[in-house]
């Protein structure tokens, strides 16, 4: 099964199912519920992609994996 995701030029870009995780598997990635997930995604804080065949929420890796670096670098001296 292929899920088709948007790019920036609004081309069509065929993707594996397997790139992705559903909320729950995505919710134990991140160490966090699957509520917390899905708040996360109203707030704008993390997007969700839409299976093709039944609209459940799916998370990329690399865009989970991002959003965990990004929590685990220190703060820079500016926002101190």
């Amino acid at each position: 099964m292929m899920l088709k995701d948007r790019t920036d030029r609004g081309d069509r870009q065929v993707t594996k199912l397997s790139d992705y995780l559903r909320i729950s598997e995505a919710a134990e990635y991140l160490g966090v519920s699957a509520n917390t997930l899905r708040n996360w995604e109203n707030a704008g804080k993390i997007a969700a992609h839409r299976h093709p065949m039944n609209s459940y929420r799916l998370f990329k890796k690399e865009e989970l994996d991002a959003l965990l670096k990004q929590v685990q670098e220190p703060p820079s001296e500016s926002s101190r």
